[in-house]
């Protein structure tokens, strides 16, 4: 009998994992991106040290406190504050105007990782008078990072490039009001955490979030597949508020998607779109 290639018999180790992540703690990593997953997989591999992925799986079965680390290996927590600053004066210029004329604004981070682009949005608000009638939500599936995101400690050297982030996105107000710095470390100002609510949200597994007027989710479609992304753009259409906006990532579009014709191109640059009717 012909031995099993390498490549398969780690292409099923790792539908086992997946299966095994799903029956055990309710992830559902079966519509992610393969080839992205499959590199994270294999960077968890090594990172903690098994020969071959069933390892890992056996170590999911049976060990919960593991699991919370590797799910930190497989969802991104890459983010900066005020990152691709244009899009931060973009909203503030194209989205922030109409969002002044309700009384009160409701946003919505999906994936918001560490939290560092949630706490932009609430200095954007700050800055334009805007703040103390706005609530954000800012989710994720990952705990631990949303444990991270709820302290608001960040190193001085992540202030650096976020001051430069936010000088080149137009603001002119000190940055450094905005947290306190100690020991190497800053903590974002309490007047900016007390407008945010953090909780657990996963876009694969779980449903609409609330009625919003602005949906936040940059830089997540790319690692969903196309059903995917029709799931998240489905739930983020149907939580927003009529005429509500979208905001994206960069790498990201609505073009040749289910819902593109359910949304205004507002901004290409930005890649902000409004939510119009479809009779």
């Amino acid at each position: 009998m012909n031995a099993v290639p390498d490549s398969r018999r780690e292409d099923r180790e790792i539908e086992r994992l997946i299966d095994a992540i799903l029956v055990t703690h309710g992830y559902d990593f079966r519509h992610y991106a393969e080839a992205s997953l499959r590199r994270r997989i294999l960077r968890a591999s090594d990172r903690f040290g098994f020969a071959t992925i069933g390892e890992i799986e056996a170590k999911v079965l049976t060990d919960a406190s593991f699991f919370s680390r590797l799910l930190s290996e497989l969802t991104v927590t890459v983010s900066e504050m005020f990152r691709d600053p244009e899009v931060y004066r973009l909203l503030a210029t194209d989205v922030l105007p109409v969002l002044a004329t309700y009384p009160s604004i409701r946003i919505w981070h999906a994936g918001c990782s560490t939290g560092e682009e949630v706490y932009s949005m609430a200095i954007l608000l700050k800055e334009e008078g805007l703040l103390e009638r706005s609530t954000l939500y800012a989710t994720d599936i990952n705990p631990a990072a949303l444990q991270k995101a709820r302290a608001g400690v960040f190193s001085a050297s992540d202030m650096q490039k976020a001051t430069t982030n936010y000088q080149r996105a137009g603001r002119r107000e000190a940055f450094g009001n905005y947290y306190s710095a100690s020991y190497g470390a800053a903590v974002i100002e309490r007047e900016l955490k007390d407008r945010i609510v953090f909780a657990e949200h996963n876009l694969a597994t779980d449903e609409v979030f609330s009625e919003v007027h602005l949906v936040v989710c940059r830089n997540v479609f790319i690692y969903f597949d196309k059903p995917m992304q029709s799931r998240a753009l489905r739930i983020f259409h149907e939580s927003l508020l009529f005429k509500g906006f979208l905001c994206i990532g960069s790498r990201e579009s609505l073009e040749f998607t289910d819902y593109e014709p359910h949304f205004a191109e507002v901004s290409h640059a930005g890649r902000i779109y409004q939510k119009r009717e479809v009779r």
